[in-house]
């Protein structure tokens, strides 16, 4: 076989994973979604007590049904679905958080870029952050209590 028609297999190849990828992505976005929005109140009591409708049914007791066991399985299923979700709703922050720093650079770049005729224009918006930080720690010093303003006040 010829190395061009090698080298075209393989970027169809890599065409078809990559869109597989995007498929598989959405596809788990929507299962998630729906997994969250499909456990209401009613459904997870509904689901608590037939679970402990048929623990009492299986006679605690018996060889067939041991119940430290049944606990423990059951502890451990939620806690790995537990853990799985905490990681989804991680990779979900993250994604959201490297699109917020792009739409932000991306803003940045539509307010900063001044046209070199205007220096004038150029030092206000610069003079604007400093006014801004300074308000920011002005307002994050903490107020006096009313016992210490009071104090502050007939002091003078």
């Amino acid at each position: 076989m010829k190395f061009e028609a090698l080298r075209h297999r393989v970027k169809r190849a890599e065409q078809v994973v990559s869109i597989r990828v995007d498929q598989t992505q959405c596809s788990w976005f929507t299962l998630s979604q729906a997994w969250r929005e499909g456990w209401t109140p009613l459904r997870i009591i509904s689901v608590g007590l037939a679970g402990g409708f048929l623990a009492g049914k299986l006679e605690p007791g018996s060889t067939r049904f041991h119940g430290a066991r049944w606990l423990q399985m059951i502890g451990s299923v939620s806690n790995l679905l537990a853990s799985a979700q905490a990681a989804f709703a991680s990779m979900q922050a993250n994604e959201a958080a490297e699109t917020a720093e792009q739409a932000a650079d991306k803003v940045d770049e539509a307010v900063d870029p001044t046209p070199p005729a205007a220096p004038a224009r150029a030092a206000a918006p610069a003079a604007a952050p400093q006014a801004r930080v300074t308000a920011t720690q002005e307002a994050a010093q903490p107020q006096p209590l009313p016992a210490e303003a009071a104090t502050d006040v007939s002091e003078r």
